[in-house]
């Protein structure tokens, strides 16, 4: 067994790798890169040069090329001491006049001739003038720039290699701005959680155990608070894809896992010992260089240059949501689901077989749009809401989604169950049992459901793991702030490093969900086995 989930890990690996290389495919190669700045706003209020230089920085921030101006180019000469600062400033284009300098003609020329032998195109804007005057009015050393369009393997290597990062205690450069020595520091006792006396003494501590560090770029690695899933940690990141539309500056990740809604402030010790009711979340502080002398209010709550930090807020995450809703789904699911489809086989043409085939056909009939409309009109009539709001503390918003999102799936649950019933009632081995002396309750217990039960046990890892992705159509319908239209939002806004961060995240879940579906299918029926046994 062991043997064949590595090898389905293996594989899975390298499915994974190649949908990502599509979806990059498709995005890079297929898609008109000039639809990125539809929803731009800043795009159309730029104007000649300054407009071209704009375009081509935000495709190299997108991902489709390697974008490097004249101005860079000179920057990197001087930073490595190949030019000074009066050689740089001669090496500018001139902003006024028509003279050339001679070191502008040398740097530029040095500059076409690097980087075309480097496979770069090379682009010369024209200089743009005012009226009968030399003035150029925008571009500047923009005006000269080279470009390369990244290629397929380039990309997918600069993504994986990037997909996970490991804070360790030499993130921080300069020890002259680091405030004691470099290491980690493991504490029983959470400093967030530790009240003072006025004399500075310790009041009252909190047995929270955390791991803290000095040097990395996040200050705790480690800690736990009241917030599921209670344990938490800094230490790995997962880079799924940055966004630039839908939540610009955040990673997929981040924009998945952050809490959502008001702020909601709580009483927190600052390392200064200050206790104050604020909705600063200390356990994200990450090193921001000289900050702490930058800021005057800083001073008076920090001890060093660990400032940055989120807020806590009062709801929920977009996966939060999602999980919450989506596993309470797939609880009812299968709670009513297999007793239903048990008393369907076993009272086949009867009664209450024909009421839940009705039930069935009806589900599976109707449009899912129509029947979460419907069950959204009738769960109003009844007084439950019908909108959601990340700030009520109201459990009864979760319960029309939930609803909406079990009764499609109990039907499919129950139909499929009752088709595997019927199907092994009439196996020989069961009439051979029958004729054993067998009852029909050993017989039931002992065969028929113990087959039965076993695609339906296959799908329960798959239906967890998805509850995670969320519904696009009962999300919208009911307004959840979940993860379920995070992908279509992407699309629709052209987000490239979402959509390619969600495609890696479904694949994922995917291949999670077939290798412990077919775990767990073994551990129901251990004559089934996954290892090929030689003859």
């Amino acid at each position: 067994m062991t043997k064949y989930v590595l090898r389905r890990i293996l594989h899975g690996a390298i499915s994974t790798i190649i949908v990502v290389a599509l979806a990059m495919l498709l995005i890079y190669s297929l898609m008109n890169r000039q639809l990125i700045f539809q929803s731009d706003a800043l795009y159309p209020k730029k104007l000649n040069n300054d407009k071209t230089s704009y375009m081509y920085s935000k495709w190299e921030q997108y991902g489709y090329l390697d974008y490097v101006p004249y101005s860079d180019y000179l920057i990197a000469l001087k930073n490595d001491g190949d030019i000074d600062d009066a050689t740089y400033a001669k090496a500018t284009y001139p902003r006024t006049g028509n003279v050339v300098a001679d070191e502008v003609v040398k740097y530029t020329t040095q500059f076409k001739e690097h980087y075309q032998s480097e496979g770069y195109e090379i682009v010369e804007l024209e200089a743009v003038h005012y009226g009968s005057g030399s003035k150029i009015a925008d571009g500047g050393n923009a005006r000269l720039f080279a470009y390369k369009n990244n290629p397929l393997l380039k990309r997918l290597l600069s993504y994986f290699t990037g997909l996970i990062s490991v804070d360790n205690v030499h993130y921080v450069k300069d020890d002259a701005d680091l405030v004691g020595e470099r290491g980690l520091t493991f504490t029983w006792h959470d400093p967030v959680y530790t009240e003072y006396n006025e004399d500075g003494t310790v009041k009252s501590e909190k047995l929270s155990p955390a791991l803290m560090g000095n040097g990395t770029k996040y200050r705790y690695l480690f800690y736990c608070d009241n917030r599921f899933p209670y344990i938490h940690q800094n230490l790995v990141k997962f880079r799924l894809g940055m966004s630039y539309a839908v939540n610009a500056g955040y990673d997929v990740s981040e924009t998945m896992s952050v809490p959502q809604g008001s702020y909601a402030p709580e009483l927190i010790t600052y390392p200064k010992g200050q206790r104050i009711s604020s909705a600063d979340n200390l356990h994200s502080a990450s090193y921001v260089p000289g900050s702490l002398k930058a800021n005057i209010a800083y001073q008076e709550l920090f001890v060093d240059d660990y400032t940055n930090m989120s807020t806590q807020k009062a709801g929920k995450s977009k996966l939060g949501y999602s999980f919450s809703i989506g596993i309470c789904e797939v609880i009812l699911a299968y709670l009513l689901s297999i007793p239903l489809g048990i008393l369907m086989a076993l009272n086949k043409d009867k009664l209450i077989d024909k009421i839940g085939t009705a039930y069935i056909v009806f589900i599976m009939a109707v449009p899912s749009l129509a029947y979460i409309f419907m069950f959204k009109a009738m769960g109003a009539a009844a007084g439950l809401p019908t909108t959601f709001d990340m700030d009520s503390a109201s459990k009864l918003m979760y319960v029309l989604p939930i609803v909406s999102l079990a009764l499609p799936a109990i039907g499919g649950l129950m139909r499929w169950l009752r088709r595997y019933m019927i199907d092994q009632m009439n196996s020989d081995y069961v009439k051979f049992a029958r004729s054993g002396g067998l009852t029909e309750g050993e017989i039931f217990s002992r065969h028929i459901l113990k087959n039965a039960i076993i695609p339906i046990v296959h799908g329960i890892p798959g239906s967890i793991l998805a509850a995670m992705t969320g519904a696009i159509i009962t999300e919208r319908v009911y307004t959840v702030p979940g993860a379920g239209n995070l992908l279509t939002t992407a699309i629709s806004a052209y987000d490239n490093g979402v959509i390619v961060g969600l495609v890696l995240f479904y694949a994922l879940l995917s291949i999670a969900s077939v290798i412990m579906g077919d775990v767990l299918m073994s551990i129901v029926d251990p004559r089934i086995s996954f290892t090929a046994k030689a003859r």
